[in-house]
């Protein structure tokens, strides 16, 4: 499968992500697949899934949204958000920017998944406690 094609599953795979289609995962990653993200250093199909069941247990209708993406020699990086409401605070849209860099093997599953985003300002500020000290933090370090 070419790099571009892989690339083209992994992202219908995210676009369309329910906790019905978590089953497929072992279709999109390798069996010993790497997925690295600010909250999780995991390997495997079971720990990926479970990242994402947790997911559906803390957020109402997370999804995401690809926007950019490059491939080439078998790995590619896309820019995405993911886009969700807090359980607690159903009545505020949220979004998270991030982008993600890929590594395919040569059946075009994923052997390595790393996600950069930074949970300070897309998560950390949002929360109403943590937030505040947050935002204060920010503000005394660019002094």
């Amino acid at each position: 499968m070419t790099t571009a094609a892989a690339l083209a599953r992994l992202i219908a795979f995210y676009e369309t992500l329910t906790p019905a289609t978590l089953g497929q995962i072992a279709h999109i990653y390798a069996a010993d697949a790497r997925f690295k993200d600010p909250f999780n250093d995991i390997q495997g199909h079971a720990a990926i899934t479970r990242v994402f069941e947790h997911m559906y247990t803390q957020l109402l209708e997370p999804r995401f949204v690809v926007f950019e993406r490059v491939a080439h020699g078998g790995q590619a990086f896309l820019t995405w958000e993911m886009r969700f409401r807090f359980r607690r605070w159903p009545g505020v849209p949220q979004v998270i920017r991030g982008a993600t860099h890929v590594r395919f093997d040569g059946a075009g599953l994923v052997v390595e998944h790393r996600d950069y985003w930074d949970a300070a300002e897309e998560l950390y500020e949002k929360l109403p406690l943590v937030g505040g000290v947050m935002r204060w933090l920010k503000r005394r370090a660019n002094r």
